[in-house]
């Protein structure tokens, strides 16, 4: 009973869950791959790389551009008329891409 209960608060504590659509995040992440690559592996020395990346991460970061807690003159402007549902999308596209580490 103790377990169930634990269960169903930490559901709750979760909040309501949005739809992640890979497909979708890469038809509206065209835009993205000026700077980050088309398969989000960037070229630009001071631009990040975005294949890889967790989903959690990389939406909380474009939630941050948005709002103007995190501070980047074209990121502001990217992120800015994003929906929960279009950053999720994105998310989800770019976390889907496997990058492979090798040693040397």
């Amino acid at each position: 009973m103790r377990t169930a209960s634990l269960l169903l608060i930490s559901l709750a504590l979760a909040g309501p869950a949005v739809a992640q659509d890979a497909a979708a995040g890469r038809a509206k992440a065209a835009s993205c791959a000026v700077c980050h690559g088309q398969l989000g592996i960037s070229v630009a020395p001071n631009t990040p790389h975005l294949a890889g990346q967790p989903d959690q991460y990389l939406a909380t970061q474009l939630r941050a551009y948005r709002s103007g807690a995190r501070k980047h003159e074209v990121m502001a402007v990217i992120a800015k008329p994003l929906s929960d549902e279009e950053i999720q999308n994105l998310a989800a596209w770019f976390a889907s891409i496997k990058v492979e580490a090798r040693a040397p």
